[in-house]
């Protein structure tokens, strides 16, 4: 792969606050090295139907602290079509584009993967959504935004639990992955945590209610991870608790897509910004199909084949702390 000169940079899948950071340093770092950047609109979407614009340093500044994308975002159905994706290599090689990066989760980078592989196209990933579901980076961009989103809400759903002697079962976004929902809920002090890694069951957890009751704690929170077994329908969950433990007042907070949104911390702002220069850093380094993670607080490159087979493992850790805790 010979060094590229031109480089296109997208976000894909659900947006995550930081991006705007990462897509800054990528255009940035490119600028540094004397490359042309291309902003592509939309994501995959966008390369199919050539929404490109140049970008450059002074056309990324003062969206560090922006949540969102502006470059948008979008699921492209036809990026899925070989049609499709070779419209976007056609678009790509008209526009004299040489290397891509891709800024999402795990279906960006497998579609970004495949394009790879048909078309022998240079692609970089930078991890960027809020569940912390990708093998082989510690942290993705927009976690720790979304984590201290949801601490936030809870304390101040706490106050009203307090106030009413009620149960709050808290649902927080994690179809796959509980890293939201038992970090948040250690931090925010919840007495259960109900995450898919770890099946608690209904009837575990209304012995646990039971215990709490017993114990003098007049009021609970309980997070709920959004693909836990026992809280896929957390209204349905809230039923049964109040069916079978008579004594609670169960009241539901879903918090939905605020988890998203908002301006990113310093923590995702610091680490968009080491990716986006390290996706440039791998390009000219001649590297490609390729994730840029974070191990150990040290920027690594890792094969999208094992970036995209599946989450890190749960942090067993933790979970031993939170049971202690909740006592």
């Amino acid at each position: 792969m010979k060094k590229p000169t031109k480089i296109a940079v997208l976000t894909s899948g659900g947006d995550a606050p930081g991006m705007n950071a990462a897509i800054r340093a990528v255009v940035r770092s490119c600028a540094y090295h004397k490359l042309s950047c291309i902003g592509v609109y939309r994501g995959f979407q966008g390369l199919i139907e050539g929404d490109f614009k140049e970008l450059g340093p002074r056309t990324v500044k003062n969206i560090i602290n922006r949540g969102g994308t502006f470059l948008k975002s979008a699921r492209s159905k036809d990026f899925r079509t070989e049609e499709g994706r070779k419209k976007a290599y056609s678009n790509l090689k008209n526009e004299r584009i040489e290397a891509l990066v891709v800024i999402g989760g795990d279906g960006t980078f497998a579609g970004a993967s495949a394009f790879m592989r048909e078309f022998n196209f240079p692609v970089v990933g930078i991890p960027g959504t809020i569940d912390n579901d990708i093998n082989g980076t510690d942290f993705t961009i927009g976690y720790d935004t979304a984590l201290n989103t949801v601490v936030e809400a809870i304390d101040k759903i706490r106050d009203t639990a307090n106030s009413h002697n009620r149960l709050f079962l808290v649902e927080v976004m994690g179809r796959d992955a509980g890293d939201i929902a038992l970090n948040a809920g250690i931090g925010a002090g919840a007495e259960e945590i109900l995450i898919p890694e770890q099946n608690m069951g209904r009837g575990r957890l209304l012995e646990s209610l039971s215990r709490s009751k017993k114990s003098g704690k007049t009021s609970s929170i309980v997070v709920v991870s959004e693909g836990d077994e026992a809280g896929k329908n957390i209204f349905g969950l809230a039923k049964y608790i109040e069916e079978n433990l008579t004594e609670y007042e169960v009241r539901v907070t879903v918090l939905g897509h605020i988890q998203r949104g908002g301006s990113p911390s310093c923590y995702d702002r610091v680490l968009a910004s080491r990716l986006g220069v390290g996706a440039v850093d791998a390009l000219l380094r001649g590297e490609t199909n390729v994730m840029i993670g974070i191990v150990h607080n040290s920027v690594v490159s890792v094969p999208f084949s094992e970036a995209i087979k599946g989450s890190n493992a749960i942090d067993e850790e933790l979970i031993r702390v939170a049971d202690i805790i909740s006592i």
